[in-house]
């Protein structure tokens, strides 16, 4: 128990919450400036190691002992694999050759869980002599046969210059009492080798990193840096946070305008063209909070006043995109195809690394942020936090919920056009809907490193819609099991893909459309576009809407065009049902289908209910297909990665599918159906009935609808016309509201591609009580909008007008 009581001692008895409110306020103590540099060094990494056990705290504490017995499990069955003979060739049998980059990489990381569970209270590793013996001859091996200063990189790069040496730093905090100086001497020399700094890829020396991988080497060269007693490192360490070396220009602590890193209207971007908040996003938010808090206090605090960047990001950014405590799948990239890493998961480690940016942030931030984690931590009681978190994150996590003075946070609500990553996400009190768009600025997909194996559809309009009373959709098996050919939102031909990027390296696919995004009314309403064209080797084009109000979200369709000799269909819903499969369906009130396995069709369709998800109403009499399915797959037909390959064992769910046969090589075929999340059957017969939105158009050249209740009309135009009685010279997303006297009007280019578009309103306007400086207002009878849209990245143009 020699180091969890030496753990004990340096935190001061304090969880990981404790420990940083500390540090933070250290720096104002009177005595500060006489510390040594070494005691300065001992502080920190003590506070380092505290941020991996979570500190001292009592293990038979309810709270934490699901933690420890989880850690604990996890770390015994890795201690008894372990190969401790002294003719091995590896750790593991399975990680076998071990001079394989991944499998070296995954050696380390196993032997941190090792490290941590020994160094961590109520383990039955906990201050094992011989477990430390171990691990010590482990660390020794594993340098000596795969990663050392000699060795050059192969294969993925992320083990060689991340994965690894952040591992391996970790173990080298916690068993520094153990080592032999010669053996961290060796460790600090091949990470001086592979990660010297956090500004530049080792293996391309003329590429500056940016984003999540800037702030993952930032803390390797901050570790190494503090173990070797090295302040330069250090330093640097901070300065790559601030991008010092390249005066600025690939800080974190700034919004960019194109390629990697926050914008200022929330989006987040990594790999240059990929929606990425729930996976890269968050890395590089823990990475910076735990730089943040582990440097709090020292004279290599981080002091940069733009720092307020990564602030805003908390309720700018993440907020909107974490539901109940999961992250939507829709910014997860190709991490959806993680076995081991689900939106729970994701949301899990964005929870905790706001949390952990919370110790040091402004007190009315903080005060804000952890309101919302708690509203995010009580309301999810489908996978609960403690369920994933590690103890560090439980230590966070409890501190909020114990204390009695912070409120639990409502839902986040609104609506959000992320134009800079071709994502909208529309919040209501109950429910969610998230919109995966894609663009020639945008990808549809990344695939890679065996990752995302049929991703071909996720970026092509899928819809994704969560439920406050059931969180599980997305995370239970649905990756899996779904028919990635017949994903929900998507309009697809029919053709077979064969598995994307199966080798090392990432890959992105582009579409050649210009349209993805869409206006937002008031943080209210959104109208919004995407022009669908087929990858290649399909001729598919579409043009799509989405119409998200306070109760419902209008989809339609239009100009579906093919001449490939193949079906094409537009699906509504492609709903799992778990393993067991319940959930009646009605279609106009009827139980549908008969029997599982076996394809319905209505002629016509006027509308449907699905138990658990709520209605969907078809305008106009639609000749619906109907499919109640048992699905069986396995995470490994959609994942092989290295370190994040899926088993190969069986993984069945039900499912209810909905969708829209429009033909073989149609042409200008179109759809129109309306979502109503959470309605029950009578509601949505009801709606059927009274039809409070009307559609007004639905063409090649607008695609519009009025809500009679709210004084709405939101429309999309491909091109100069008119609809609903608007007028545009050009393509753009308009929404108008009239309430009385007044008039609300939202404007946006989602394509990008004019200058300036005029709006003609079909009413007397008198004046303009509040605009953005990029509209102007001719007034008349049939008052005109001028707005200067060139420029702008599709984002919305607003105004508020007087009749």
């Amino acid at each position: 128990m020699q180091l969890s009581r030496r753990t004990l001692l340096a935190a001061g008895g304090a969880t990981v919450s404790g420990v940083l409110t500390a540090g933070a306020a250290r720096a104002a103590e009177p005595d500060h400036r006489a510390r040594s540099a070494d005691e300065e060094v001992d502080g920190l990494l003590a506070r380092a190691e505290t941020l991996l056990t979570g500190g001292a705290f009592d293990p038979s504490d309810p709270d934490f002992a699901a933690g420890v017995a989880a850690l604990d499990t996890t770390a015994r069955g890795l201690w008894d694999a372990l190969d401790r003979s002294a003719g091995r060739t590896a750790l593991w049998a399975d990680l076998a050759p071990l001079t394989a980059p991944g499998n070296f990489g995954q050696s380390y990381t196993r032997l941190r869980t090792l490290a941590t569970a020994w160094a961590t209270p109520g383990t039955s590793l906990s201050g094992d002599a011989e477990a430390a013996g171990a691990l010590v001859s482990a660390l020794r091996f594993t340098h000596d046969t795969a990663y050392h200063p000699g060795a050059r990189e192969s294969g993925n790069w992320w083990f060689w210059e991340i994965g690894a040496p952040r591992a391996l730093m970790d173990c080298c905090v916690l068993l520094r009492g153990r080592l032999p100086a010669g053996d961290l001497a060796d460790y600090l020399t091949v990470v001086d080798r592979f990660c010297p700094d956090a500004d530049r890829r080792t293996n391309s020396p003329t590429l500056a990193e940016t984003g999540a991988n800037r702030s993952d080497k930032a803390v390797i060269v901050a570790l190494r840096g503090l173990l070797g007693k090295d302040a330069a490192k250090v330093a640097s360490a901070r300065d790559a946070l601030s991008d010092v070396r390249d005066a600025g220009r690939n800080s974190l602590f700034r919004y960019t305008s194109s390629g990697d890193g926050f914008y200022e209207d929330g989006s987040f971007v990594q790999h240059g063209v990929v929606a990425y908040t729930g996976s890269y996003g968050t890395v590089l938010l823990g990475g910076a909070a735990y730089l943040l808090s582990l440097l709090a206090g020292s004279p290599w605090a981080v002091t940069d006043p733009r720092v307020s960047v990564m602030y805003d990001a908390v309720e700018r950014s993440f907020a909107p995109v974490i539901f109940d405590g999961l992250m939507m799948d829709a910014v997860r990239g190709r991490a959806v195809s993680r076995e081991r890493a689900g939106d729970h998961r994701d949301g899990t480690t964005a929870v905790a690394a706001i949390l952990l940016l919370a110790s040091g942030a402004p007190a009315d931030r903080a005060a804000r942020w952890r309101a919302l984690a708690k509203g995010w931590l009580t309301r999810n009681r489908t996978t609960p936090f403690a369920a994933l978190a590690t103890l560090p994150q439980i230590a966070l996590a409890k501190a909020v919920l114990d204390d009695p003075a912070v409120p639990a946070g409502a839902r986040t609500t609104g609506s959000f056009v992320f134009a800079d990553m071709d994502r909208v996400v529309h919040r209501r009190p109950g429910w969610a809907c998230a919109l995966s768009l894609s663009s020639r600025r945008i990808s549809a997909y990344e695939a890679g490193n065996g990752e995302n194996l049929h991703g071909w559809y996720t970026g092509d309009g899928m819809t994704y819609l969560y439920d406050g009373d059931g969180l599980g959709q997305y995370n239970d098996g649905f990756w899996p099991t779904v028919d990635p050919y017949r994903l929900p939102g998507t309009t697809v031909d029919t053709r077979e893909r064969a598995d994307l990027g199966t080798g090392d390296g990432t890959s992105t696919y582009r579409p050649a459309n210009a349209v993805a995004g869409g206006a937002v009314l008031d943080g209210r309403h959104t109208a919004a576009a995407m022009e669908v064209t087929g990858a290649p080797g399909s001729t598919l084009r579409a043009r799509k809407s989405w119409f998200l109000l306070d109760d419902a979200v209008v989809a339609l369709g239009a100009g579906i065009t093919a001449s490939d000799g193949r079906t094409v269909e537009t699906v509504v819903e492609n709903r799992n049902l778990g393993a067991d499969g319940h959930g009646r369906l009605l279609v106009d009130g009827v139980p549908r289908p008969a029997g599982r396995g076996r394809t319905d069709r209505s002629g016509r369709a006027g509308w449907a209910h699905l138990e658990g998800a709520g209605g969907y109403v078809f305008p106009g009499p639609t000749p619906l297909h109907v499919l109640r399915e048992q699905r069986t797959g396995t995470w490994r037909a959609i994942n092989i990665g290295a370190d994040t390959g899926g088993s190969t064992d069986p993984v069945s769910r039900h499912y209810v599918t909905l969708w829209v046969d429009h033909g073989i090589s149609p042409t200008d075929a179109g759809y129109a159906y309306v979502m109503l999340p959470g309605a029950s059957a009578a509601a949505t017969a009801v709606w059927s009935r009274s039809q409070p939105v009307r559609i007004v158009a639905n063409d090649a050249t607008a695609q519009a609808v009025e809500d009679r209740r709210t004084g709405l009309t939101a429309v999309h135009f491909w091109g100069a016309g008119s609809a609903a009685g608007i007028t545009a010279s050009g393509p753009a997303s308009v929404l108008v509201r009239r309430r009385g006297a007044r008039v609300s009007v939202a404007v946006a280019d989602p394509g990008r591609t004019q200058t300036a578009v005029s709006v003609e309103l079909p009413f007397r306007v008198r004046s303009s009580a509040a605009s953005d400086g990029t509209v102007t207002l001719t007034p008349g009878a049939r008052p005109v909008l001028t707005v200067a849209v060139g420029g702008s990245r599709g984002h919305t143009h607003r105004a508020e007008l007087v009749r």
